[in-house]
């Protein structure tokens, strides 16, 4: 039970180092520039403006009751794998307020400041945790009102926007989306990582052909699956096969020269487990 809501020490490590990332960039990109990317920080953004209050109290001043409410609305193991990046990102924040801003352009705030807090969140969802703030809202809204995860983030964060008019012009407000947008797909591309590869489906007349033509040229491995062809309604023979992006052309190549009337589906695998990806890749093969 006690491992269900502790983090590990690497666990721990990622939030660190996460939220000391997002912090830095918090501070020399987003908070100079005007750039509300949604959240807590967004938030000390706004009150920052209008009142002249130091973002990083503001941030532990609104995370307090906001992981209270975690821990009544969502149990003890969210609330365990919240409460450090909560506190850590606002530390970060008001130990580096030395930090002078690195551009005074708002375009290249909003680029390199989503890309950096994308990256910094990134790694702290890597650890399963969360860095608190409006994302417990987005989480007890979609435990309640029963809307998708993303929808719930998506509104919040757009209250958050829609409160940045009452401090900021409407071109700050897009350069301000313009930066939710890139932290939002680079959390994404640090969940998934830059491995991706491809996922094909051959359905061929020459099925025992192409599978040696694979095992012999791109030395992977195949699943054989049956299926009814529809116009017909004879039984078939489809074959699945994994590959990193860049053997793809080979892939195709091989499938071609075995038989090149072969109906070929291609979709992107943005993650895949096992031998030859993850596990060492052997074959003993006796063809």
């Amino acid at each position: 039970m006690a491992s269900k809501y502790t983090l590990s020490a690497m666990d721990i490590l990622y939030v660190l180092i996460g939220s000391l990332i997002a912090g830095v960039s918090f501070k020399v990109f987003l908070l100079p520039n005007n750039i509300v990317s949604g959240g807590v920080s967004g938030i000390s953004t706004i009150l920052n403006t209008l009142f002249s209050w130091d973002p990083a109290m503001i941030q532990f001043a609104l995370n307090i009751p906001l992981l209270a409410l975690c821990y009544v609305a969502l149990g003890k193991a969210s609330f365990y794998k919240t409460v450090l990046g909560s506190l850590a990102m606002p530390a970060f924040i008001g130990l580096f307020s030395f930090l002078e801003p690195v551009t005074d352009s708002q375009l290249l705030a909003a680029l390199f400041g989503g890309l950096t807090s994308g990256i910094g969140i990134g790694l702290v969802y890597r650890a399963k945790a969360s860095t608190g703030g409006t994302s417990i809202v987005a989480q007890v809204v979609h435990e309640y009102l029963h809307l998708p995860l993303g929808l719930s983030a998506g509104l919040v964060d757009g209250l958050v926007i829609v409160a940045a008019f009452a401090a900021f012009d409407a071109e700050t407000i897009m350069y301000s989306m313009i930066a939710l947008f890139i932290v939002s797909r680079t959390i994404d591309l640090i969940q998934v990582g830059l491995n991706r590869s491809k996922s094909v489906l051959i359905i061929s007349d020459y099925p025992n052909e192409i599978k040696t033509a694979i095992f012999k040229n791109v030395n992977r491995g195949v699943t054989n699956l049956g299926i009814k062809g529809g116009y017909g309604n004879t039984d078939k023979e489809m074959i699945m096969c994994v590959v990193a992006e860049h053997e793809f052309t080979l892939l195709k190549d091989t499938i071609l020269a075995v038989d090149p009337k072969a109906f070929v589906v291609v979709t992107s695998a943005s993650e895949v487990w096992g031998a030859g990806f993850t596990l060492e890749r052997e074959f003993n093969l006796n063809l």
